[in-house]
């Protein structure tokens, strides 16, 4: 796990070095343990180390060809390097390091641009091949690790790099863009490729970028869960029995390491199981981690116990009070943007909690957006059903599940928002999703949207930027991309039956999990902040929207902000989720363009 960066000149012209070491500096916390970078009059490729596998210096990066042509550098982990480099070496390559970024070098050179579809992994790559003055950059397939680029050849440069706060190094100025805000609002989230940022975009999922001074910037994509072929008549036996095989052998070789690692264990269903995958290739005990609430409706530590004491974990935990609201300017300067989903806050501490002991833990991310584990799904096909579907039904659950409700838009949204939020339709990302499936049964088509859309919109920026903002690395053996084509085979009723969320992964697993952790009622993974607005934290809430500056920015009616807040604080409405919104976005702007040294300052909490 790292942070990578860089530049291509199409004017040729050299980047400065002041630059390269801001760009740098910018993302110290994704790779504290090594630096380096690359440069000529052409391209920068540059990378922060943070030592996962082969903990030897002959693993810094950039690593070179034997003749100085091929440049790479990386992000993340290749989980089937083990077997790559034997295939390799069997072609005639010879290693000088045994981790995995000298893999992607030599892959590279036997295989070509191609090579990135071998990779099992999670990663954002750049391979500058300096004989063909041609810079290539991967980002994995199903987004996990991210990788943002701008610039074009008309502006003479392209930038690339892990967060956007390397790419704002390079001293450029980058306009707020009013059509992503309103994307926020609407989703709760911004959907790639889009960034609050114009001129900054996220390379897809699945992408790759091939720069070069002869034809530009050519995006292509090397992989797309819309090929996957759906199995109608896969049979529970078939389901059960390939999604443990995934889950086993994913865990497996998520856990190649050479420094010390553990998981984070919510006492969920995804967090134990792969917990319980994990303990069957550890004779020592799994080091867990978790995070806990005083509010019993939000608490989940006695199902993390459970879990613990069923797998003989090694297991800490730790208890969050509304004090923790003093990391909401942290949260949000990790994550470069807006967020509306608190339950970051929650992920940065636990990340915190397990850094203190090991360098990389697994997760159980992934798993609801595959096999249906959210009750809004249930809501939508009531025991898996289809038939009663009316014409436009994508459209309803998309504005049924975002942010802004009715007429909230019209009453809230004033000047350059308004218009944004009305002039297009901010809802659309998600439900083209839905419509770019038509192959798949209808709840198979609602998980490929949100899949491609809010997992890594929001729900893999939540792991990664709180991971690393705590240079910690973390894994997830259910964003293996063969669990992912394996789920979209599978017809959407195994995942919905019974009245129950994710029921044939709940059937698969109960022999492992046993019938307390399989089926207890899920709980949400975030902060009880609506409760804490209504009490401790009314306060703190006026005082960030209405304090002036909000309404000075001319995008929100505060009145409107002042009613809601008076109504949410008496309890006539619930409003959680749009004050906590408009905080974030709030923040940010305070944080990002205003540049407010005294809330840069609280970044550091």
């Amino acid at each position: 796990m790292c942070g990578i960066f860089g530049s291509f000149s199409f004017q040729r012209t050299p980047l400065a070095d002041d630059i390269i070491a801001a760009m740098s500096h910018s993302i110290v916390h994704r790779g504290p343990d090594a630096q380096g970078y690359f440069s000529d009059d052409l391209a920068v490729v540059g990378n922060r180390r943070l030592s996962i596998l082969d903990l030897s210096e002959a693993s810094d990066q950039p690593l070179y060809s034997e003749d100085g042509q091929v440049v790479v550098v990386q992000n993340g982990e290749i989980f089937n390097f083990i077997e790559l480099r034997a295939e390799l070496q069997a072609l005639g390559a010879v290693f000088n390091s045994t981790g995995d970024t000298e893999v992607l070098l030599h892959a590279y050179l036997h295989w070509g641009p191609d090579f990135v579809t071998r990779l099992n992994g999670m990663f954002a790559i750049a391979v500058y091949d300096i004989g063909q003055r041609t810079l290539l950059i991967y980002r994995d397939r199903l987004g996990v690790k991210p990788l943002y680029i701008a610039g074009t050849p008309e502006d003479g440069w392209l930038w690339f790099g892990s967060e956007i706060k390397a790419i704002l190094a390079n001293g450029q100025s980058y306009k707020t863009d009013m059509t992503a805000i309103a994307q926020y609002l609407a989703l709760n989230y911004i959907p790639q490729p889009s960034t609050v940022f114009e001129g900054i975009r996220h390379l897809p999922p699945g992408h790759m970028a091939r720069i070069s001074c002869a034809d530009g910037i050519e995006i292509s994509r090397y992989w797309d869960l819309l090929d996957v072929v759906p199995e109608p008549e896969m049979t529970e036996a078939e389901g059960k029995a390939g999604l443990l095989s995934l889950l086993d052998d994913a865990t497996r070789i998520r856990m190649r390491a050479d420094a010390p690692f553990g998981a984070f264990l919510s006492g969920g269903l995804d967090s134990s199981s792969v917990v319980g995958f994990m303990s069957l290739y550890q004779t020592e005990p799994v080091h867990t981690f978790s995070i806990g609430f005083d509010d019993p409706r939000f608490d989940e530590t006695s199902y993390a116990k459970m879990a613990a004491r069923r797998f003989g974990t090694q297991h800490e935990m730790h208890v969050m009070d509304h004090d923790t609201t003093a990391f909401w300017p942290r949260f949000i300067w990790h994550c470069d943007q807006p967020h509306g989903d608190v339950s970051f806050i929650p992920t940065d501490q636990v990340a915190g909690l397990a850094a203190r002991d090991v360098k990389m833990v697994l997760t159980g991310d992934g798993g609801d957006e595959l096999f249906a584990g959210y009750e809004k799904y249930l809501a939508l096909f009531p025991d898996g059903k289809t038939d009663h579907l009316q014409p436009g039904w994508e459209d309803a659950f998309v504005r049924t599940s975002g942010l802004l409700q009715n007429d909230e838009p019209d009453r809230l949204l004033t000047g350059d928002l308004h218009a944004a939020f009305h002039d297009t339709n901010p809802y659309q990302a998600l439900s083209d999703e839905i419509r770019r499936a038509p192959h798949q049964d209808p709840i198979n088509r609602v998980l490929f949207a949100e899949t491609n859309t809010l997992l890594p919109g929001n729900n893999l920026v939540k792991p990664d930027r709180m991971a690393m903002a705590n240079s910690l690395e973390v894994r997830s053996p259910f964003l293996d991309y063969r669990m992912a084509e394996f789920a979209f085979r599978m017809p959407g009723h195994l995942k919905l039956s019974d009245g129950q969320t994710k029921w044939i992964y709940k059937k698969a697993v109960e022999p492992l999990l046993g019938a307390a952790l399989t089926w207890r009622k899920k709980q949400m993974f975030t902060v009880p902040v609506g409760e804490w607005f209504r009490q401790a934290l009314a306060g703190y809430c006026r005082d960030v929207l209405l304090d002036g500056r909000l309404e000075g920015r001319k995008i929100v009616n505060t009145a409107m902000v002042e009613q809601m807040i008076s109504d949410h604080i008496a309890g006539t409405a619930n409003y959680t989720r749009q004050l906590r919104a408009l905080i974030s976005l709030e923040i940010w702007f305070r944080l990002f363009v205003d540049n407010d040294d005294a809330w840069i300052a609280k970044t550091a909490a």
